[in-house]
């Protein structure tokens, strides 16, 4: 080890003090490139963990890239074969050309201690851009320019922080059968446990929750609708019984965590908080949304007003109503939430407002609803969270004779369809019913359209066109569109007994 540390050239004083601040450790670096040639299938080991930018070495860089590129071309990747790459390479020449691969290979550590010097050096390497990071930061921060505003670094360097913080948290690998198994039947216990009920988190809508079984983790669901459905309104009211039902404790798997209901964080890019907040205060108090818009109460519904923001204080319900966010902030955002409060259940009001994060993507939109639908259920498998993202439906709806909405109406992408687990539609009849009022004149049209109305009145359907673990199928359920308020819908042989708000 010793004698190559030995063998590389001088470094000039002032070099040698910038490199020295920077934590590296290269003789580590040596010894598992020497193992990697020395026994190629060492490679397999840490290939998930570091890659060639992770060497503070630049050669021993260049040697791993190489290296790596001729194994996973089934190649072998010795001093011999590298030599005939590496040959015009200046920096390997001043190490003593093709003759430092042998000596690297010479000094090969062990197979079973790789791992540790490959963690070692994934180690030092984000060290180092932990620091390059912070100097950053510094620079910028001390240039005082009029188009860098403080708030806008501030979320830069947010977002590269979380970017360097979420590096090898997704790399899972394969696991066991008996692993999965296990946790399939922990799934089936906990619904088992419920009384047979739900194996994920209530809605808060029984007919809705009977053909879902709940919200479950890792799921991405796309509610989806036209303008005026309510899809906002269904998305509140979710968010309010979940945050509702909220209750701590231990989990059957001994962590703790919510045991009922849940953490809801909710993105609202089209509405502000304060908008938000007088919805589902709407919703509690049953003061109609319009009457809280305009203070037009009386001192009685005033009350109850503050009555219920009073008993909605302690609902963990996180509001975040920043406009146009791109896919890598919600993502970090929903960390945060996550790592500071808890999470259980992530809205999105709606997709289409999101943006996507790559500068490529920008120019192409159907590329761009790709990325973001990719990235909603990423964080749904990541954070192990349903994530409910609303979307808007294409202007087809309105052609057709049955204004029902279709997989196919989903607008600008198919990569809505495709990655979402669970898609459904807010319609509501009585609100394309309205606009067909006839004449007054056209008495027996008039008598068919009374007819008609009186049937939907009152009433929303959640259609239910994809579900990857259920059926398909429509809900009904009850709108009150005073409140703003979905409820469950009572049924004929339920008698006079009002909604079943039973769960």
């Amino acid at each position: 080890m010793s004698e190559i540390a030995a063998l590389r050239p001088a470094v000039p004083a002032v070099a040698a003090a910038a490199t020295e601040a920077l934590p590296h450790n290269i003789e580590a670096e040596q010894q598992l490139l020497g193992a990697i040639l020395v026994n190629n299938d060492i490679y397999d080991r840490i290939a998930s963990l570091i890659r060639s930018e992770h060497f503070f070495d630049p050669v021993h860089a260049r040697i791993f890239e190489i290296a790596s590129a001729r194994i996973q071309k089934n190649a072998l990747a010795s001093p011999v074969t590298l030599k005939a790459f590496m040959e015009d390479d200046s920096g390997l020449k001043e190490l003593g050309g093709a003759s430092y691969l042998v000596r690297l290979a010479g000094s090969a550590i062990s197979a079973f201690a790789a791992r540790d010097y490959a963690q070692m050096i994934y180690d030092l390497a984000v060290r180092r851009e932990l620091i390059q990071l912070g100097r950053d930061i510094s620079d910028k921060a001390a240039k005082v320019e009029v188009d860098s505003e403080p708030r806008e670094q501030i979320t830069e360097a947010e977002q590269r922080l979380y970017k360097l913080g979420e590096q090898g948290v997704a790399e899972r690998g394969f696991q066991s059968f008996l692993k999965a198994v296990t946790d399939a039947v922990n799934v089936a216990n906990a619904a088992y446990q419920r009384g047979g009920g739900l194996a994920g988190i209530s809605t808060g809508l029984v007919d809705l929750d009977k053909k879902l079984g709940g919200l479950h983790e890792s799921d991405l669901l796309i509610l989806a609708g036209r303008p005026s459905m309510g899809k906002t309104s269904l998305a509140t009211n979710i968010a309010f019984n979940v945050a509702k039902a909220y209750r701590r404790g231990r989990k059957p798997d001994g962590s703790e965590g919510a045991v009922e209901g849940g953490v809801v964080g909710f993105f609202s890019l089209e509405m502000s908080a304060e908008q938000l907040a007088a919805r589902i205060l709407s919703e509690a108090s049953e003061v109609p949304s319009e009457q809280i818009r305009r203070g037009d109460m009386t001192e009685t519904e005033f009350r109850r007003f503050v009555d219920a923001a009073k008993d909605l204080e302690a609902c963990p319900l996180y509001i975040d109503d920043t406009p146009a966010l791109p896919i890598s902030q919600v993502a970090a955002r929903a960390r945060r939430l996550k790592r500071t409060h808890g999470l259980d259940v992530l809205m999105i009001d709606y997709l289409q407002l999101l943006k996507g994060s790559s500068r490529a993507s920008e120019a192409n939109r159907v590329q761009e609803v790709s990325e973001i639908t990719q990235g909603l259920k990423a964080i749904a498998k990541e954070l192990n969270i349903p994530v409910i993202a609303l979307s808007q439906l294409s202007r087809q709806v309105e052609s057709r004779e049955d204004k029902r909405p279709q997989l196919s109406d989903l607008r600008e992408s198919g990569s809505i369809e495709q990655d979402a687990d669970v898609v459904m539609f807010v319609f509501r009849e009585e609100y394309y019913k309205e606009r067909e009022k006839p004449a007054d004149h056209e008495l027996e049209k008039m008598a068919a359209w009374q007819q008609v109305m009186e049937q939907c009145h009152g009433k929303a359907e959640v259609i239910i066109g994809k579900q990857r673990h259920g059926p398909i199928g429509t809900v009904e359920l009850s709108f009150e569109g005073r409140f703003t308020r979905f409820g469950n819908l009572a049924k004929p042989w339920q008698g006079e007994g009002g909604p079943d708000v039973g769960f």
